[in-house]
């Protein structure tokens, strides 16, 4: 098989997995924006699903050979806690639902406050930037403060969260047919010279 074969396989796996994971994005984004409610209690009934099939991976690993007493124990402890957890979150999807998105919001809320503090530790270091630093530290920090005292923003947070999905899946998929004339100019270019 000759290189510009190879390379046109190549560019056919870039271009197709490029334009699957664009549609995967907007497809995500655009169902979190029509249905955000509904998207957010499939994808908590997806993480409790994860975690009962979790359980039973671990259950299932403490019966495999070579393994002492106390891995076996382990295991088979573990896949009852992930069990447990998965089957609580399944019959309670709303409250699970709630939970994961306001634990969500405060990990974010307080990422950002953090994020803001550390961008005014790096003023001595931002030598034309400063003014920009210190704007992007207030704000931050303000953001992170609003999020963690406002159950709203979380919402808009997850709206936000469809609507770049839905931005960035469209775009990747452009991305994709560019990056695949991209190649064939370049392959053209080469088998030229």
């Amino acid at each position: 098989m000759s290189a510009t074969a190879v390379s046109k396989q190549v560019r056919d796996l870039l271009r197709w997995t490029l334009v699957a994971s664009g549609v995967l994005s907007a497809i995500v984004g655009l169902l979190i924006l029509v249905m955000p409610l509904k998207t957010a209690a499939v994808g908590t009934a997806l993480i409790a699903l994860y975690t009962i099939i979790a359980g039973v991976v671990y259950i299932g690993l403490a019966f495999t050979a070579l393994q002492s007493v106390w891995a076996r124990v382990g295991h088979i402890l573990l896949g009852v806690v992930f069990l447990v957890a998965g089957v609580v979150a399944l019959f309670n999807l709303g409250d699970t639902t709630l939970f994961i998105a306001t634990f969500v919001g405060v990990f974010v809320g307080v990422a950002w406050i953090i994020d803001g503090i550390v961008s005014l530790t790096t003023l001595a270091e931002a030598k034309g930037s400063k003014g920009w630093t210190i704007f992007y530290a207030i704000t931050s920090v303000i953001a992170g403060i609003v999020l963690l005292f406002s159950p709203l923003y979380i919402a808009l947070l997850w709206i936000f969260l469809g609507a770049f999905l839905l931005v960035l899946g469209i775009v990747q998929i452009i991305r994709a047919f560019r990056i695949g004339k991209e190649i064939d100019e370049a392959l053209a270019e080469d088998i030229l010279s």
